[in-house]
């Protein structure tokens, strides 16, 4: 009974992720399918029913996500929007993330509680905190990883973006049109938030509220200081293309400096795997016949 009821939950959590995952997806298809019909169908006048989405997901996500709220008094929603959007998700909700870290604790309790069920109470116990330890914050973790990767390649883009962005200037391009230049022929994390910030700018933000929006959106500092000289430039009427030609020289020797971190640390992350698993196998294969022919000597 409990392994079909762990199936079904399993099952019912990620159907939940999918359906939390590819709305955003849904959504905009069913957007532009209704743009292109637009002007060929018939206004029907009567109430349309919901969707099953609608009548039977959205009210157990908003109740999960509350629960998740009242478990966490210190996570807000704004907090875990800006968690999304570092992690390169602002199309998923809230709401939606948080009621899936809810399913998978649910799950995890499910399977702490079978393996519990055939081992000793102690064991069991265990099985069931970590399990659901796991299910709770694993989907965190994942998104703070994530995060952090894309803020590396962020920074790793960084440097040759600002070329490309000086070159585009200095031709005589306008700041909004080298960076439009910049997503023509260039991919990657960091021309996605480009792409965004532009778009901010062309349905009338100001410049400096989104550049602002994308640091946030972005965890590197490289980034930060990029948004802080643009925005002094325009305040102070600096020269942008010798400030882009600097900051793109600072950028690149950051990550060359970085570069030189992550190798000075190899040597040390490799000691751990070198001690636990190659030397005992060394030791094997070394000593292992002179252990044998002492065995020998003593036994004569």
């Amino acid at each position: 009974m409990l392994l079909f009821l762990a199936i079904v939950f399993l099952g019912s959590a990620v159907f939940f992720l999918g359906e939390v995952v590819t709305t955003p997806m849904r959504e905009r298809r069913s957007l532009l399918s209704r743009a292109a019909q637009y002007g060929q169908m018939r206004v029907s006048h009567g109430r349309e029913l919901p969707k099953f989405s609608e009548r039977a997901l959205a009210p157990i996500i908003a109740k999960l996500s509350n629960l998740m709220l009242r478990i966490n008094p210190r996570t807000n929603l704004g907090a875990v929007q800006t968690k999304l959007a570092m992690a390169g998700m602002r199309n998923t909700s809230p709401s939606g993330f948080l009621a899936a870290r809810a399913g998978f604790a649910l799950v995890g309790l499910i399977l702490g509680l079978l393996l519990a069920s055939s081992s000793t109470a102690q064991t069991g116990l265990m099985a069931v905190l970590l399990f659901t330890v796991v299910g709770f914050f694993g989907p965190s973790y994942w998104i703070t990883l994530k995060g952090r990767r894309r803020g590396d390649a962020v920074s790793a883009d960084l440097p040759d973006a600002l070329d490309l962005l000086a070159v585009s200037v200095e031709a005589g391009l306008g700041f909004d049109g080298a960076i439009s230049k910049l997503t023509e022929h260039m991919e990657g994390p960091l021309i996605d938030e480009f792409e965004l910030a532009l778009g901010e700018m062309r349905v009338g933000e100001s410049r400096s509220e989104a550049l602002k929006r994308m640091a946030e959106r972005v965890p590197a500092q490289e980034m930060a200081s990029f948004v802080r000289a643009i925005i002094q430039a325009d305040q102070l009427g600096i020269s942008l293309g010798r400030l882009l030609r600097v900051q793109a020289t600072d950028a690149r020797l950051k990550r060359q400096a970085a570069a030189e971190e992550k190798a000075m640390k190899a040597p040390i992350k490799m000691l751990f795997p070198l001690v636990m698993f190659i030397f005992p196998a060394m030791f094997i294969v070394i000593l292992g016949p002179a252990f044998l022919n002492l065995g020998k000597l003593f036994q004569l």
